[in-house]
């Protein structure tokens, strides 16, 4: 999809708006997602987790609406898709303050890098670990 004339004001919410665009992580789109579709089992839990693509499109909404901020939190998520449930936990726990050393920040980084492909996820950790050794909050060995 051509995501250069995406209007932050007449495209969102896309579910509403351009709900053609949007699609889950399995294809389905948003009609296929119905009460039927789900009593009678063709709708699994898989089928409606969203996809990096559509992550990918509100983060374009953000940055043409001039949200920085929000635009990042999308491009973050679109990589967070493909990541185990228990893996983001175990980063979320070893985010926070005096959990986790230098070295180890900077192991769970790689590895984001490396086996997920989620190189703004990464950097994100790689700041944080920055910052944390700025303000003394790093885990001392």
């Amino acid at each position: 999809m051509d995501t250069k004339n995406i209007n932050p004001v007449s495209d969102y919410p896309l579910g509403e708006k351009r709900k053609e665009w949007l699609k889950t992580s399995t294809g389905k789109t948003l009609d296929d997602i119905t009460l039927e579709s789900v009593m009678n089992g063709n709708i699994k839990p898989e089928d409606i987790r969203i996809s990096p693509e559509t992550l990918k499109l509100q983060g374009e909404i953000a940055k043409k609406g001039n949200r920085p901020t929000v635009t990042k939190n999308f491009e973050r998520a679109s990589e967070m898709v493909f990541i185990p449930d228990d893996k983001i936990l175990e980063i979320y726990n070893a985010l926070r303050p005096l959990r986790s050393s230098k070295e180890e920040l900077f192991q769970i980084a790689d590895e984001l890098e490396k086996k997920y492909s989620a190189v703004v996820i990464s950097a994100f950790v790689k700041e944080a670990a920055e910052v944390y050794e700025k303000r003394g909050q790093l885990r001392k060995d």
